[in-house]
């Protein structure tokens, strides 16, 4: 198993940031902060486009998948930001769905971020 998992991580290419929201109580106020969990750790970003099974009449809709393969030790919890730099690029995403973790790696399906209200 070590060889295998030395074998995937050797194509973690980017690096991500893991930020989570987290509640502070201050002076008896309970606020919400940003805090990073997680810092310049090992990834890679795969992009696979999917093509929608009908058909419409203006165009076949296509949707595109992003995930993250990352250790299997790390937690990202659910909601958290993830800013990956990726070509030298940095994009942030937000975490969907739970992850699939094995023993060389986990995969994390990714989508663009929003803003919280």
């Amino acid at each position: 198993m070590n060889l295998v998992r030395k074998i995937i991580e050797s194509t973690y290419c980017d690096t991500c940031t893991v930020v989570e929201t987290q509640k502070k109580k201050i002076k008896g106020v309970v606020t919400t902060q940003e805090a990073i969990t997680l810092e310049d750790q090992p990834c890679k970003l795969s992009f696979e486009s999917i093509r929608a099974a009908n058909k419409t009449e203006a165009a076949t809709e296509i949707t595109q998948e992003i995930k993250l393969f990352i250790c299997p030790e790390v937690e990202i919890k659910s909601g958290s930001k993830i800013i990956v730099t990726h070509l030298g690029k940095t994009y942030e995403y937000a975490r969907s769905g739970i992850p699939a973790v094995y023993e060389t790696h986990q995969e994390i399906l990714l989508e663009a971020y929003k803003e919280r209200a």
